[in-house]
């Protein structure tokens, strides 16, 4: 297992760039100290007027992208998808035009890759669950109980949800939902999402031609770097991965967090 290799705590993100964005409307916290010309008397904070809020954040913990090549195989149980009730709220997916929802075949990759134990690839998990309800009910004190910005039930007239078309992501939203809005609703919560191809909410090598020229041999460029090499050779040894397994630190860190996140109460994460 990986942490008997790095004593490091690596905490993953509570949100996690997978994706997925989630607009609400745009935060406008005046400061309390905002001046007018002579940069000398402040404004009256009761004179300004909270207008949108966006809200962008990341997936909760899941199971990793692949398993690392070792005799000794972390088990993922399907247990570990196990839905927490508080957390169940019905959505729709469509494509941003309102259609059907588009194919994904970040979804079909990962459903080609069966970790020990029988869970695939990149799943949520309810640790991940329990930490979008729980970044939910943040948002909840934030902008329905300590500033009345929102109604407490969802509305779709004064919500909008966008995410990226990948499963744990969708989740992972439903899972906020529930928790800002405490599984009420007034109407039916459409999340939209686009063409893999088309997509613009993470890194898309393959509809950014300038994005692919500048990261063109960055990782393997990255691994020349003095020290680099042998650190990774160290640590396959030490964790008994051959030599010639294709396996670098990126792929280290990820089994590592997600293993990390595994079953830690959601209490424990920052956010």
């Amino acid at each position: 297992m990986i942490t008997r290799i790095f004593s490091m705590r690596v905490w993953a993100p509570v949100g996690v760039l997978t994706s997925l964005a989630y607009c609400l409307h745009q935060r406008r916290v005046g400061l309390a100290e905002l001046r007018e010309a002579d940069g000398q008397r402040l404004v009256d904070r009761s004179l300004l007027e909270l207008k949108m809020v966006q809200v962008v954040f990341r997936h909760g913990a899941r199971s990793p992208l692949k398993p690392l090549p070792q005799e000794e195989q972390v088990e993922w149980n399907p247990q570990l998808l196990e839905v927490p009730p508080q957390t169940q709220f019905d959505y729709t997916v469509t494509n941003l035009a309102g259609g059907p929802k588009p194919h994904s075949p970040f979804d079909s990759q990962y459903h080609g890759i069966t970790l020990k134990g029988g869970m695939f690839a990149g799943q949520l998990t309810k640790v991940g669950m329990q930490q979008m309800f729980a970044l939910g009910e943040r948002l909840r004190k934030n902008y329905v109980e300590n500033i009345p910005f929102l109604s407490p039930t969802f509305n779709p007239q004064e919500v909008f949800v966008r995410s990226t078309n990948i499963y744990r992501n969708l989740e992972s939203t439903r899972c906020l939902l529930a928790g800002l809005f405490q599984r009420q609703k007034e109407g039916p919560i459409i999340i939209h999402t686009d063409e893999a191809s088309s997509e613009v909410l993470y890194p898309n090598y393959q509809n950014c031609w300038s994005l692919r020229q500048r990261t063109r041999g960055r990782r393997q460029t990255a691994h020349l770097q003095p020290g680099i090499s042998e650190d990774l050779k160290k640590v396959k040894e030490g964790m008994g991965i051959d030599d010639a397994d294709e396996v670098d630190f990126l792929m280290l860190l990820d089994n590592m967090a997600a293993e990390q996140e595994k079953t830690v109460p959601c209490g424990l994460h920052g956010s």
